[in-house]
């Protein structure tokens, strides 16, 4: 790799990654007429959101969606200018700096549509604000039995010019599952709910759905998606076909001891591993600290020097042990911990199979304390 030395711990970037795989995504839903959000919550699910943020925009998303305001205000203050969705409070929130820097504002209840409606007086503002109905996720999202008083509330708060509605939406619980019944049931239920806003005179666009319906249900499309795993090359639903998705992170370290073992020699904690015969172990200096789950101790393989190899013994707070046969490897020699797997190297959805989890939770948790992050994007590339 042209950026390769050496390093404790390393989350490699890959910005023309995400950008191609926004253009996949927002290829798809300009096919259907509707717009992209792309989701850059969780510091853009561990990727960095401002870098994710500018390369989903520059390759066709139009707007972006996190979770927090102080996400969100992290955005602007990075120089984002584009549409963005926040929607998920507590009662702490203030909205007042949101709506100060136009920020999009969800209100899953008319305590909610009013807290933000107060703010919005205060300042002499309009604030944007998207309806979120329940469908059948049973997280945030206002109750169907509710519905109607809200979508009235927001109606006599646009009429009296704090609000201005601009979209009503809902999240699917099953999309990943392609051909699950709830998908149709909650779609069914969203369609009930927008028609019940349009009947209170709101004209709000839809949004529904995610990375999984992106790539499945066209007809889910509406006027806006969107995609969050997805963009960031990771699939979530591998077994409905090849998406033409690259993974964009990378997790590398390298190697930082080497030495020969004797057969009988045991290795790391609890000596769960004993050589068989004589070989060559190297020592790359990450653990379960900086990411890598202690619960694929003798379970996991690493990329080095050309090929894969087994980590052998448990995987410590700091470190972690890899078996190289007979093989000559050296101090500094790059390790991939995961990658995108064109090599053959293990992959983030590799990991997510063996725990037990998803590729999510395995890209959210690695950028820590002692892991550096370097972006690599071929555009700012000097030639």
């Amino acid at each position: 790799m042209s950026d390769q030395h050496a390093y404790r711990a390393d989350l490699r970037i890959d910005v023309d990654a995400i950008r191609h795989n926004v253009r996949v995504l927002a290829g798809r839903a300009e096919a259907s007429g509707a717009r992209t959000m792309v989701i850059v919550k969780s510091d853009g699910y561990g990727h960095g959101a401002l870098t994710v943020g500018r390369a989903a925009l520059q390759a066709g998303a139009d707007r972006l969606g996190v979770a927090a305001i102080s996400e969100a205000l992290q955005l602007r203050e990075g120089g984002i200018t584009a549409p963005v969705l926040c929607w998920l409070f507590t009662e702490a929130d203030e909205f007042g700096p949101a709506i100060a820097a136009d920020i999009e504002l969800s209100a899953s209840s008319q305590a909610t549509l009013a807290r933000i409606a107060e703010a919005a007086a205060a300042q002499d503002r309009v604030a944007r604000v998207h309806l979120k109905i329940d469908t059948g996720l049973a997280r945030s999202g206002c109750p169907a039995e509710l519905w109607p008083a809200l979508v009235e509330a927001a109606a006599k708060a646009e009429a009296d010019g704090h609000v201005s509605v601009e979209a009503v939406w809902s999240h699917l619980a099953c999309a990943d599952e392609p051909g699950h019944t709830s998908i149709d049931m909650q779609a069914e239920r969203f369609h009930r709910a927008y028609e019940q806003a349009r009947a209170a005179g709101l004209d709000p666009i839809r949004h529904l759905a995610n990375s999984a319906a992106v790539l499945t249900r066209p007809d889910l499309h509406f006027e806006l998606v969107r995609p969050g795993i997805a963009a960031y090359g990771l699939d979530p639903v591998p077994e409905a076909g090849d998406h033409d998705l690259r993974p964009a992170m990378t997790f590398r370290s390298s190697v930082s001891l080497t030495k020969r073992v004797p057969a009988g020699e045991s290795v790391s904690y609890g000596h769960s591993w004993t050589a068989g015969t004589p070989t060559n172990l190297a020592l790359v200096p990450v653990g379960y600290a900086d990411g890598v789950p202690r619960n694929l101790s003798g379970r996991m393989e690493v990329w080095l020097a050309g090929r894969r190899r087994p980590v052998r013994g448990r995987v410590c707070m700091d470190q972690l042990v890899v078996d190289c046969g007979d093989d000559d490897v050296s101090e500094g020699d790059e390790v991939i911990i995961f990658g995108t797997g064109d090599r053959g190297e293990p992959t983030a959805a590799e990991w997510a199979d063996e725990l037990g989890t998803i590729h999510y939770e395995i890209v959210t948790g690695m950028y820590r304390p002692r892991v550096t992050r370097t972006v690599v994007d071929s555009e700012l590339e000097v030639p």
